[in-house]
């Protein structure tokens, strides 16, 4: 069993700790955002920093870690810009490209034609989706914050529209992953599949925990 206080895991080499840290809490998801600055320059990037906020009105929170010295981060620019952003499931045949998308492309060069993924527009929305994408979602940033602890970036954005095959979402409205294929992520680097799991009944006080389809 390996043991790590605050000051020991500080004093690991900066990549050792990053992954171990990003890794440890588990699979998240992994997902691809598309945006495009005010002049059309389109862009895309794998997130797994996406969370849920509410359902009434369905909000959704995106962390954007701050830039490194001397780099700029397109993603955060083109947001603060436009509002507006697209989140896109990863199937595993798009593992390596939405991968790809990590490297630290120009402004100029678009990750789209880079990795061989497609454009595709929702009428009247300022910022791409990704056309092999089994999920879309089309967001507007509501509120942005930088958090005084690490300078992160926190968007805050509302659903704007969802696109995804009617086959992957049961008659209560839960949503089957399997069924879109869609991977997930560990720490930087590790991409995953979901498998089917085990699916309870609404928790009550006064029963056992009982399993449902």
């Amino acid at each position: 069993m390996s043991n790590w206080t605050a000051e020991e895991l500080e004093a690991l080499p900066s990549r050792y700790r990053g992954n171990l840290v990003n890794g440890i809490l588990g699979f998240k998801p992994a997902l691809l955002v598309g945006t495009a600055s005010l002049e059309g320059e389109t862009n895309l990037a794998v997130f797994s920093n996406v969370f849920h906020i509410g359902a009434s009105p369905p909000l959704l929170g995106l962390i954007i870690r701050p830039s490194p010295q001397g780099t700029e981060r397109h993603t955060l620019n083109n947001i603060l810009a436009t509002k507006a952003f697209t989140l896109n499931h990863i199937n595993e045949s798009m593992v390596p490209a939405a991968h790809q998308t990590s490297a630290r492309y120009p402004r100029n060069r678009s990750e789209f034609s880079e990795t061989g993924l497609t454009e595709d527009w929702f009428e009247k929305f300022a910022a791409p989706s990704v056309k092999e994408a089994p999920v879309k979602l089309g967001l507007l940033m509501i509120e942005h914050q930088v958090l005084a602890v690490n300078n992160t970036h926190l968007i805050i954005a509302g659903l704007q529209w969802l696109q995804c095959p009617e086959s992957g979402i049961r008659s209560d409205g839960s949503v089957n992953l399997v069924d879109f294929d869609s991977q997930s992520a560990c720490g930087l680097d590790s991409y995953h599949g979901a498998k089917p799991g085990q699916r309870f009944a609404y928790a009550k006080v006064d029963r056992s925990p009982q399993t449902q389809r």
